[in-house]
């Protein structure tokens, strides 16, 4: 290997372990995570090979499917102290579930996704199932990331647009003018919705939690099903979130 190949070895490692990470407990296939990174099957297998043999990854003998590995684990553990907010955010997403009947979450940035990573489900038996804990979205795409979007820098905000084509992987409404358009509704209404663009019928609302920099670092939402966020009932749960949105706000700085 040269010098030069070694930084696109890294970053396809990368690529794998978050795939892999967002596939959840039930992990994925070699062909799977091969399409979700867009390489080539046997360049794949190569690097996931290697990371199990790291500890990084894991294979369940009988499925063949690739799971995190145990040294994830250890190096999560490492870096709890410092980017683990759960403990302090909890209480507030269960709140949030009990106050509104509908599923809360919390989310985190990290580069250009946010990472949920809290879930707690509501009263009301009827669930959306896109978001869970583990899976990785865009920024703009799904509430969460479109909250912190609508709160980033202008000029942040508009390399990210730049660089970013999400219209090819989720659909025109993803394109940067009706995302942009979003992002301006989103800083009117201090709370970001998302009406059913990811899956039909799936609505999210959220609102961004900021960190003591004063930059969008997590967000908290809610989702549900369509009929659950009426017209007349947007305005309480973005006042719910928004509130509980200021209290982990301010327990982070």
């Amino acid at each position: 290997m040269t010098t030069a190949d070694r930084p696109h070895v890294v970053s396809r490692a990368a690529a794998l372990l978050r795939a892999v990470g967002a596939l959840g407990v039930d992990g994925g296939t070699t062909t799977e995570l091969a399409g979700l990174v867009c390489l080539a099957r046997p360049t794949v297998h190569r690097l996931l090979t290697s990371l199990a043999e790291e500890g990084l990854l894991d294979r369940d003998r009988r499925s063949g499917r690739w799971l995190v590995g145990p040294e994830l684990y250890l190096l999560g553990v490492s870096a709890s102290g410092r980017y683990d907010i759960t403990s302090k955010a909890r209480d507030i997403v269960r709140h949030l579930a009990a106050e509104t009947g509908e599923s809360a979450f919390l989310s985190a940035r990290r580069g250009d996704e946010t990472v949920c990573l809290l879930r707690e489900d509501g009263s009301f038996p009827l669930r959306s199932h896109v978001l869970y804990e583990g899976v990785r979205f865009p920024l703009g795409v799904a509430s969460a990331g479109l909250a912190i979007l609508a709160h980033l820098p202008v000029a942040e905000l508009d390399a990210y647009l730049h660089r970013m084509d999400l219209s090819g992987l989720w659909g025109e409404d993803h394109g940067e003018v009706l995302l942009r358009e979003r992002v301006a509704e989103t800083r009117v209404a201090g709370f970001a919705t998302n009406p059913g663009l990811v899956v039909e019928g799936s609505w999210g609302m959220a609102a961004a939690v900021f960190d003591a920099d004063g930059s969008p670092s997590w967000a908290l939402s809610l989702t549900g099903v369509e009929t659950r966020f009426r017209p007349d009932r947007r305005p309480v749960l973005g006042s719910a979130l928004l509130t509980q949105a200021h209290e982990l706000s301010r327990r982070l700085t």
